[in-house]
């Protein structure tokens, strides 16, 4: 029989996790599946177990909860050589990784499929010395998603950050970024903001980087230029169409490797989560992970 750590966070998605855990449990020990499971208590909690479970030598990881506890388990799982598999319960406000690649949201699903053992391999990206699954990024607007209060998440889910977003619109102002990548002439500009995709699926936007997949070595890089306001406002519009990557104020390449500085204080946002400041590295780990998909 299989062994499996579960890592839930227990107040996500209006605590659905807590409903649920019995009958994912029992279901999981039907299918041959011995699941064991921990409730995180705080920030850094799911890296913690995540690298204690790697330790016992589970057979597989299961992370239940947002982006933000994907991204603390895949950083307690990346440096690791006998990474196990990586399974992914989407109980967050967002769940752009799991909308990105078709995860099921229903739980009985998501389970069968770990029974079933249906993997796929996942590139992950690493920054100086941490990791991400789905987006990295920096600029004034990425900000918002570490700004929004968690129980406004919970109780008014993505509706939270669109509100968020809005607020801050008014007081964007565009840092200097010196950019030189893989493949590409170095860019000296000011931006708005940038963004790293893995996958499609950012902030809700599922064409803001329409070509990008989760396990081709390749991450999409989008810039938005110095603009105003109004600007602002039409690109956002362009992107919801996915009609925005050819507008002469986006800047997109693909690369597997590329350097990102500033003359000022960048801040970055990793799959929603502080992730330091600029100057930094960004680079594509091919096929690091096999995920239950």
């Amino acid at each position: 029989m299989k062994k499996a750590r579960l890592i839930y966070n227990p107040t996500s998605g209006r605590e659905e996790m807590k409903k649920r855990l019995a009958d994912i449990l029992q279901r999981l020990d039907q299918g041959g599946i011995e699941a064991s499971c921990h409730a995180t208590t705080g920030e850094g909690d799911a890296t913690r177990e995540a690298e204690l479970a790697i330790e016992r030598g589970y057979d597989m990881i299961i992370a239940a909860g947002g982006d933000g506890t994907l991204y603390e388990v895949i950083n307690g799982m990346a440096e690791r050589e006998n990474r196990p598999p990586l399974g992914v319960f989407p109980l967050g406000t967002t769940n752009d990784f799991a909308r990105a690649l078709g995860i099921p949201r229903q739980w009985e699903d998501y389970v069968d499929l770990v029974i079933n053992q249906q993997l796929r391999p996942l590139d992950l990206g690493k920054v100086n010395d941490k990791y991400f699954i789905n987006i990295a990024g920096g600029g004034s607007l990425t900000e918002l998603t570490y700004e929004v209060p968690s129980r406004l998440k919970t109780m008014i889910g993505q509706l939270a950050y669109y509100m968020k977003g809005i607020e801050k619109m008014a007081s964007l102002s565009p840092q200097e970024l010196i950019i030189r990548a893989a493949g590409q002439e170095e860019i000296h500009d000011e931006f708005m903001l940038f963004l790293i995709a893995n996958t499609n699926s950012v902030g809700g936007f599922e064409k803001l980087a329409p070509g990008a997949t989760i396990d081709d070595g390749l991450f999409d890089v989008i810039g938005v230029r110095k603009c105003n306001l109004a600007d602002m406002i039409r690109l956002v519009t362009l992107a919801l169409r996915g009609e925005h990557l050819n507008d002469k104020k986006v800047v997109h390449f693909q690369t597997d490797y590329m350097e990102v500085t500033s003359p000022g204080y960048v801040q970055l946002n990793l799959d929603g989560e502080l992730g330091g400041t600029l100057p930094a590295t960004f680079k594509n780990l091919r096929h690091h992970l096999m995920l239950y998909r």
